[in-house]
């Protein structure tokens, strides 16, 4: 069975996703820029109403993944709160300076998680080598690796995927993200061999708001959020894919 994650920027995106047909959740707040930790108040709020797995990203801030003491000390107490919550699983990644992974933070990581399935996030697709950071990952515990291929695109990077699909032989979930829609999904599914798949789905939304203040023409008052259509063409396209598989 292939499985849809849905990468959720809110409470709202969160349940959009659910009922739209989505198998599992990642919250995250900041998907412009790739995505940061939710707010204590919405991973508390969205763990109580969705019904669906719910994995959260733990990343403190936009922009690199070399992350220094005090931002380690969040990441971990990020974690603590996500496994009081009672979430699903924890959505990780650290490099060190030479692109490797941060082998001692990550496994610091992973072990604040217990039990909880970790993934190591596009933090992978800046790793100076692939092949080798795939090891490690799969070395440090992590359930699941999402990737685009070192591309911009999952479907740019599909043949890099298939690879890494190929190196973990079952021992790591590869996950492809990045670019994902109900257009492409089956033909990266026929690609690459994965049967997991992460996307946002998501299509702008525009403020309600009939005042405007003019000195903050700069500030948009619109935004984005998950799109009950777009999840229900990804999950159709999926299970047509599947069938016809």
């Amino acid at each position: 069975m292939n499985v849809l994650e849905i990468a959720a920027g809110s409470l709202a995106s969160a349940l959009v996703a659910q009922h739209a047909g989505a198998d599992r959740v990642e919250l995250c707040e900041g998907l412009a820029s790739g995505g940061t930790t939710p707010s204590y108040g919405t991973l508390a709020i969205t763990r109580e109403r969705l019904r669906i797995p719910l994995f959260v990203l733990v990343r403190p801030r936009a922009g690199d993944f070399l992350y220094g003491a005090q931002e380690a000390e969040v990441m971990l107490r990020d974690i603590e709160s996500c496994v009081r919550l009672g979430c699903d699983g924890i959505v990780v990644g650290a490099l060190d300076t030479d692109g490797n992974v941060d082998l001692s933070l990550c496994g610091q990581l992973v072990s604040a998680a217990g039990s909880l399935p970790v993934t190591f996030h596009r933090a992978f697709d800046a790793a100076r080598n692939p092949a080798e950071a795939l090891e490690q990952v799969i070395g440090l515990g992590f359930a699941r690796v999402l990737t685009s291929g070192g591309c911009a695109t999952a479907m740019e990077g599909a043949g890099n995927v298939a690879a890494h699909v190929r190196q973990a032989e079952g021992r790591i979930v590869v996950m492809p993200g990045a670019g994902i829609d109900a257009g492409n999904v089956a033909a990266l599914a026929a690609a690459t061999g994965a049967h997991e798949f992460h996307a946002s789905a998501k299509a702008p939304r525009v403020s309600a708001m009939r005042f405007r203040a003019p000195a903050l023409e700069g500030l948009s008052s619109d935004w984005t959020e998950t799109d009950p259509e777009r999840v229900r063409a990804l999950r159709a396209a999926l299970d047509a894919g599947a069938q016809r598989g």
